[in-house]
């Protein structure tokens, strides 16, 4: 089959490519801007790749099928031929994931507000530790795994991130409709995407939609401490298990610590010890990822004998780029990269970096670019969230012009109630600005010892790597 995508280099559609490729297919696909990393991935995989959007050439390579990309909206030209002419078949990269990719084999999906691509990259390193060979698709840069998506072996799980986000400009559903979970993980949920959800009901309801679809015979994995979550049980079908630190639930996470190193807890499986964990990730929140993931893979292997599944691996456990990632360290200076943007990972990852480094100085600085933190929906909460750092940088708001004066997230109110409570705070225009002012405040002005945590969902116009250079050229001229 000759499989075209429409808008190929985009990470998710240029992996599924890939993966496609490498089960025989003819692949091929367009895109507006041709740029890596996707584009060299794809030439490595002898995929053809082809600039621009050109109606005339769809027509010429006569595929048997288009994938659409989410990106794709209307007056693009190779779409608007397959609407007018009807003669080559179309879906989105969801549809296409469940019917090439997931028919005939244990999905394993893992979905929730948070945490989704740490709890995946979890699931698969740690059923690749068990001696399988999984499927799977993360959306991320795994540094445990040899690439962030691949087709294992296919009388094994498929392990994929559960996005609740919608599927095609055709498809408003959200994406983990399609994906057929035998095994379901609703790590939490919030109001997110606020251009597409209505309020925490609406995606309350879309969650619901996503747990219709498990099958008798699947398993539900809830997190017990979230009340969010809890409102979606009971649940008839399937069985349910809840995750979490509370005594009631079916896996328990105890007698948790954190520092530096890491963290360390137990896991209680149904009243009785599995396993001690050590790993180098902090935070509750990742002790719940794990605690997901090491149930999902025992559920997907070992179901009647849980605790047979080992953990030990997860002490070797490196995590996935962009997620809690060190990108330098010195006894003075120690940067960190987050991919946090809702207010409650902010704050949950401020105040784990709080308890593992309490002698210092923690400095946020969080870049609003998705759809909701560009909004003042979560205005008040930011402010609580960002209170948990000793000083906090502001970089503008993304695309402004989209969002009128009503809606568009307010820097000076958030930067003046910061200061308010007794915080350091600034907001700038322009994230070169912003560069210049960390360059003279972080590296000279009290010589405190100091965590600087780079808080985007994007590229931060690159000064993330501009400021670690800065760093290395400064640290060691003093050395």
């Amino acid at each position: 089959m000759h499989v075209y995508f429409l808008g190929i280099c985009g990470t998710a559609m240029g992996n599924i490519a890939v993966l496609l490729k490498q089960l025989g297919n003819r692949v091929s696909g367009s895109d507006r801007k041709v740029y890596p990393p996707m584009s060299d991935v794809l030439r490595r995989n002898n995929i053809e790749i082809l600039e621009g959007v050109d109606a005339d050439r769809l027509v010429s390579l006569d595929p048997d099928l288009v994938v659409v990309g989410n990106s794709t909206v209307r007056g693009n030209e190779e779409f608007e031929w397959l609407l007018a002419e009807k003669k080559i078949p179309f879906t989105s990269l969801p549809a296409l994931i469940h019917d090439q990719l997931l028919k005939n084999r244990l999905s394993i999906v893992v979905a929730g507000t948070h945490g989704k691509t740490t709890t995946a990259t979890l699931t698969t390193f740690l059923l690749r530790e068990n001696g399988v060979d999984p499927g799977y698709f993360i959306g991320g840069v795994p540094h445990d795994l040899p690439s962030g998506a691949s087709n294992g072996s296919p009388d094994a799980p498929f392990v994929i991130e559960g996005d609740e986000y919608d599927s095609a400009l055709f498809d408003k559903r959200s994406k983990f409709i399609h994906y057929a979970p035998n095994i379901a993980i609703v790590n939490n949920i919030e109001f997110d995407h606020a251009d597409i959800f209505r309020d925490l009901a609406d995606v309350q309801r879309s969650f619901n939609h996503f747990l219709r679809i498990v099958p008798d015979n699947g398993y539900i994995l809830l997190n017990g401490d979230d009340p969010a979550v809890a409102a979606l049980a009971p649940v008839s079908w399937g069985t349910t298990y809840r995750v979490g630190t509370g005594a009631g639930n079916d896996l328990q996470i105890a007698d948790f610590t954190e520092s530096s190193a890491g963290a360390e807890f137990s896991l209680i499986w149904q009243g009785k010890l599995w396993e001690k964990v050590r790993m180098p990730l902090g935070g509750i929140f990742n002790a719940r990822n794990a605690a997901m993931a090491a149930l999902a893979g025992a559920l997907a292997e070992v179901p009647e004998r849980v605790t047979d599944f080992k953990l030990s691996a997860l002490a070797d456990f490196r995590g996935v780029k962009r997620r809690q990632e060190r990108l330098f360290s010195s006894e003075e200076l120690l940067v960190i990269e987050d991919f946090g943007h809702h207010p409650t990972a902010l704050k949950q990852a401020l105040q784990s970096f709080r308890t593992a480094y309490p002698d210092r100085k923690l400095t946020a600085i969080f870049e609003p670019r998705s759809n909701t933190s560009r909004r003042n929906i979560h205005q008040k909460e930011l402010i609580e969230s960002l209170c948990e750092a000793d000083e906090i940088y502001l970089g503008p708001v993304s695309r402004p012009e989209m969002l009128s004066d009503r809606e568009r997230l307010d820097l000076e109110a958030v930067t003046d109630e910061l200061k308010k409570n007794g915080r350091f705070a600034a907001h700038f225009s322009t994230n070169r600005d912003l560069l210049e002012e960390l360059r003279t405040n972080t590296f000279d002005r009290d010589r405190a010892a100091r965590l600087v945590v780079f808080f985007s969902n994007g590229s931060f116009d690159g000064i993330i790597a501009d400021y670690v250079s800065a760093a290395e050229s400064r640290i060691s001229e003093r050395d």
